[in-house]
């Protein structure tokens, strides 16, 4: 009798099984070590597209903030994006008024401010005994007078009254701009006018002094206000509506000239001095001039050297007016 006509005989043990377990168990193997390729995969781009970069192009951020009163300019965009290409990232601190940047960056609550030109910073300096310096120039804007009540310098009717800044620097720039405008006449030859040297006899208007961001605010209550060319863009003011303006191309503008500035012990600080390097790239000197809307003039050719030599010297004129 044969083995398979015997039912207690041995019997082979069918093969198929065993094969379909063998497949399921290579299945899954395969699939465990293909997580664990994705994962480590995962984890190698995640490690490149970090710092790696960064360190690899020997970069390292730094931020650098810069105090203004003209945060809304479209050129602190630009700056920023150019900055932050070369590893530095910009913060744009604002302020209200003029009394506020400089003692914000002497207590190094800033790192920098571009707000103030030679003649501001020099009788900042002189008045608190402090020595904040430049390190690059900006910009020279055009003093200008604005009415809401007269198209022109001569229709100010006698005995009319005009708005002018009360800081030292910008009241006495604005009484020599009065002056030339034949508004008023100034008793001597000051280097730093204050209203008490109007020969109100010889003058055509009386002036008002006000803090210079309140200068647009008395437009609808004097015959005229003198604006520092910061409060205008806030205000909606077409630099161009001024029915009398400063000559910023002038020889007697240079006190004017608008600054980037640090504190003393910082004048040679690499990457303030690459901001204030990217600060005349082209783009951002044509968005600066498009701030102004053609009326101020873009001031290069001066080194940090030489512009603190000029603050020295008014200083030391301010010093002598006293």
């Amino acid at each position: 009798m044969s083995e398979a006509a015997n039912p207690t005989g041995p019997v082979t043990p069918p093969r198929l099984p065993d094969r379909k377990k063998s497949k399921t168990g290579w299945i899954v193997s395969g699939l465990v070590v293909a997580v664990a390729v994705i994962v480590a995969v995962s984890l190698i781009i995640v490690n490149l597209t970090t710092a790696k970069p960064v360190h690899a192009a020997g970069v390292k951020p730094v931020v650098i903030k810069i105090g203004t009163s003209d945060t809304s300019q479209p050129y602190w965009g630009i700056l920023k994006k150019k900055a932050a290409a070369n590893g530095i990232t910009l913060e744009v601190v604002g302020f209200s008024d003029y009394q506020q940047p400089n003692p914000a960056l002497q207590q190094k609550q800033t790192d920098l401010n571009s707000f103030q030109h030679l003649r501001f910073l020099a009788q900042y300096n002189v008045d608190t005994g402090n020595d904040l310096e430049p390190i690059a120039s900006t910009i020279i804007v055009p003093l200008g007078l604005y009415s809401q009540k007269w198209k022109s310098v001569t229709s100010i009717p006698a005995g009319g009254t005009i708005a002018i800044p009360n800081d030292p620097s910008n009241q006495a720039r604005a009484l020599f701009m009065l002056q030339s405008a034949k508004l008023l006449t100034l008793k001597g030859d000051r280097f730093a006018p204050t209203p008490a040297d109007i020969d109100a006899s010889k003058s055509k208007v009386k002036v008002v002094t006000v803090d210079a961001a309140q200068t647009v605010l008395s437009l609808p209550s004097v015959d005229g206000s003198v604006i520092n060319n910061n409060f205008l863009t806030d205000a909606k003011i077409d630099p161009h509506s001024a029915i009398f303006a400063d000559d910023p191309k002038s020889p007697g503008a240079q006190p004017y000239i608008n600054l980037i500035v640090a504190r003393a012990a910082d004048i040679n600080n690499p990457k303030y001095l690459e901001l204030a390097k990217l600060y005349h790239d082209p783009e951002v000197l044509k968005a600066v001039a498009a701030s102004s809307k053609g009326t101020g003039v873009v001031v290069t050719g001066y080194s940090g050297k030489q512009l603190r030599a000029l603050l020295k010297k008014i200083e030391a004129q301010v010093k002598a007016n006293k």
